[in-house]
């Protein structure tokens, strides 16, 4: 068995949302299904927003996108492909499996996962995305794939 290649790295500047909206736009015209992208940052970092792009970019409705923060996971449906949006700041480590999502939604969608590093193991060929805040309306966007 081979070790796997080098990941890709991009680094995007944004100020503002709408600019962390269009990146993550970017992000989601290359996602197919069950793609999942694990989402890193701070508190108040703009992760929800991200998501709120992705939406975007999957053709779904971003005005419904909030953060399942007490729920932990919320579904979108009606877009190019459906939207599974985990949030586990409550979490202190958990199992994907065990989060009570609908894992044949998630195979046909997109699985995107805020606060990622409370997950207890990787995932293997997921997304990483790590919002930096760099103070006001600044962010740098680190995308790995």
């Amino acid at each position: 068995m081979t070790a796997p290649g080098p990941r890709a790295r991009t680094v995007v500047d944004s100020v503002g949302e709408s600019a962390t909206r269009t990146a993550a736009a970017a992000l989601a015209a290359t996602l197919v299904a069950a793609d999942v992208v694990l989402l890193h940052g701070d508190l108040g970092a703009g992760k929800t927003v991200f998501v709120k792009g992705l939406a975007e970019g999957l053709g779904l409705d971003s005005d419904a996108i909030t953060s399942p923060t007490f729920t932990l996971v919320h579904q979108y449906t009606g877009g190019r492909l459906p939207l599974v949006h985990l949030d586990l700041y409550r979490i202190e480590r958990i199992e994907l499996d065990d989060v009570g999502f609908d894992a044949a939604l998630a195979e046909s969608g997109v699985v995107v996962v805020e606060w990622a590093e409370r997950l207890a193991r990787p995932i293997a060929g997921a997304i990483c995305v790590l919002i930096r805040d760099r103070g006001g309306d600044e962010r740098e966007i680190v995308v790995e794939r």
